[in-house]
This record gives structure tokens, C-alpha cells and sequence, in this order.
């Protein structure tokens, strides 16, 4: 039996190098999507490179989309890659709504078009409930999107119910909430605060007002929200 082939968008970043070694785990072979830039940002999935098929393409540009999907011939997708930075959002929005939103229907198009038996994984996000209108949070509680990153990850969540209802393809979306580990970018606050307490630990600092511990949830991110994410693509129908 051949081996599952699986793209990952985003596999540079804190979510996407867990679930590549996930994948890997699996047995799958792992093709990560880069985009062409004059600086490497490898560092997360370094340990794992070697295990991995690197390969060029853009969610801004729909050509080359087309081009990884009939080149790699896989049977799923996790399009973890976004502008996902709140902040930065609000800072250039119409950048944030090509990435986040306009770049899930440019793979899903591209699925559609190369080979629509291809199982699509897209990642929404709690910042689509915004303004959250109840506690605790269900798949039934509107969206009140209170940035530009938010809206666009509306966008994103509906345009893959729009393709699976009218297309009939294999695409879920899974809504994730904040998860923290040690590969958490450094401009997200909880990640200063963890490294401001290290500082302190190596007397490169003398106080912090905050102090959290990322060791622990490695290992549930890996299992719980990477499990997640396959665990929806393994599933007889798609919702």
C-alpha cells in the first residue's frame, strides 16, 4: 500500500512544524508549502527537514497553487498559512484579506480544478466570534468578527461550507482557539511574557509581570489539536 501524501500550508509556523511531525508520525509522506523569500524561516521544522518535501508556491497566486497540487499528487490539504497576527491585521488589511481569506478560495479552486477527491482542512479561528454573543462558545454561536483578521477568517470558514455544499468536496473547517507552545511566535504576548521569565531565570532580566509555563501543553498540541485536524479528514462524510 502506497503511502498518504499530505500538503501543508504553513508548515513553517508554530502549528504547521507540530503537525508535519505528526503526519510523519503517521507514516505520511509530508510536502510543506514555502513561499519564495530572501530569508529562511526554517527554524521549526529544522530537526525534520530532511523527512520532508519542501516546495514552492503562494496562496496569492493561483498558478502555482495548481501547480504543487498536480505536481505532488496529494490526498490532503491543511491550509494552516495566513496573516494571522491580530495587530497586523489592522495595519494592512487588504494583505491580511488576500492571505486569509481570498487564499482558501484560491486552494479550494485549485482542489476543484486539479483533483476534486482531495480532503481540504482549513483552520478558522475563536476571533471569528469576536464580540462573542454566548459563553461558552458553540459551532451554533454567531460571528462577530471584531478585526480585519477576523473577517477574514469569516470569510474563509464560509467559503469552505460554499465548496463543500456546492461542489460536494471534502472540506471542514476546524475552529481553534488560543494554544500556546515553546515555537509560539515571539510577537504574541504570551510568548514575551514566557520569554521575559527565562530572562529573569538567566539574570538577563530583573522582573517580568507575568509568568507562564509553555513546556507542558507541547505535548497537547501535538496530540489534541494536530489529532483534531487529521482526525477531521479521516471521517466518512465531511461537515
Amino acid at each position: 500500500m502506497s503511502k498518504k501524501r499530505a500538503l501543508i500550508t504553513g508548515i513553517t509556523g508554530q502549528d504547521g512544524s507540530y503537525l508535519a511531525e505528526f503526519l510523519l508520525e503517521k507514516g505520511y509522506d509530508v510536502i510543506g508549502m514555502v513561499r519564495r523569500t530572501s530569508t529562511v524561516t526554517f527554524d521549526r521544522i529544522q530537526h525534520i527537514q530532511d523527512d520532508l518535501e519542501l516546495v514552492q508556491g503562494d496562496l496569492l497566486d493561483q498558478s502555482s497553487l495548481m501547480e504543487v497540487l498536480s505536481q505532488c499528487k496529494v490526498s490532503e490539504v491543511y491550509n494552516l498559512a495566513a496573516q494571522s497576527f491580530v495587530p497586523t491585521s489592522w495595519k494592512q488589511p487588504v494583505l491580511t484579506g488576500e492571505f486569509t481569506a481570498l487564499g482558501v478560495t484560491r486552494m479550494l479552486e485549485a482542489i476543484r480544478t486539479v483533483n476534486p477527491e482531495i480532503r481540504f482542512y482549513q483552520a478558522s479561528s475563536s476571533e471569528m466570534f469576536g464580540k462573542v454573543q454566548q459563553v461558552p462558545q458553540t459551532e451554533k454561536t454567531p460571528f462577530w468578527p471584531r478585526s480585519p483578521y477576523g473577517v477574514a477568517k469569516v470569510y474563509g470558514h464560509w467559503i469552505t461550507v460554499n465548496y463543500r455544499e456546492s461542489y460536494n468536496l471534502f472540506a471542514c473547517s476546524g475552529i481553534l482557539f488560543n494554544h500556546e507552545s515553546p515555537r509560539r511566535g515571539f510577537e504574541f504576548v504570551t510568548r514575551k511574557i514566557s520569554h521575559g521569565v527565562a530572562k529573569i531565570k538567566l539574570g538577563q532580566a530583573k522582573n517580568c509581570a507575568w509568568a507562564i509555563s509553555t513546556r507542558s501543553v507541547t505535548g497537547a498540541l501535538r496530540v489534541t489539536t494536530c489529532g483534531a485536524m487529521w482526525l477531521m479528514l479521516q471521517q466518512d462524510e465531511a461537515r
